[in-house]
């Protein structure tokens, strides 16, 4: 029995290349590391997913074993803050960026299960972003920048949109297995 592909089953985890589109998310559990700075070049953000990925595939053969429910473990996520959104756009300035990397964690799973596993700064928490815009990024990390001013400075504004909330991205793509021009990124802001 094959498991439950969250790629190809979610909506949240649906989007093309060069569409924008608004979309309504229920609130989701994930594993979570905070951290800050520049993921290419410092050391944090390599811990943290060091530290998320044992646990999640800890929770699959769990869930698996004791719940009778197979799954992929899901796309690695992150949210990611500045206190000036130019250093998202413009300036790039990765050493300025407040990021949380995250994975979700299927809803079936209980609570005392999920703690029952907690390790090396992980923790769970909750992620309610109601209303979003988010679209498909086709290519390296650092060429983001055009398409989120589009987004920020066009879409959202025309749509009568304010945005609240962290810039989310989602990993489709596994950067150490996939060209850069290749790579594949939903790119996501909640709004009101």
């Amino acid at each position: 029995m094959a498991g439950v592909d969250f790629k190809k089953t979610l909506d949240s985890y649906q989007a093309r290349s060069g569409a924008f589109r608004i979309v309504d998310l229920p609130p989701a559990q994930y594993l979570m590391v905070d951290g800050h700075g520049d993921p290419n070049s410092g050391a944090e953000w390599p811990a943290a997913i060091e530290a998320l990925y044992p646990i999640a595939y800890k929770l699959k053969f769990a869930s698996k074993r004791e719940l009778g429910e197979d799954y992929v473990v899901p796309p690695l996520e992150a949210l990611w803050w500045a206190d000036d959104f130019d250093a998202f756009t413009r300036v790039r300035d990765k050493s300025r960026w407040d990021w949380t990397a995250m994975i979700m964690v299927p809803e079936w799973i209980p609570a005392e299960v999920v703690l029952a596993h907690l390790t090396g700064g992980v923790r769970v928490g909750e992620l309610t972003e109601g209303r979003a815009v988010q679209t498909l990024h086709v290519g390296p990390y650092d060429d983001e920048g055009p398409l989120l001013e589009r987004l920020h400075n066009e879409f959202i504004p025309a749509n009568g949109l304010t945005m609240t909330g962290r810039h989310h991205e989602i990993y489709l793509s596994d950067a150490r297995r996939v060209a850069p021009h290749k790579l594949r990124t939903i790119l996501r802001q909640p709004v009101a």
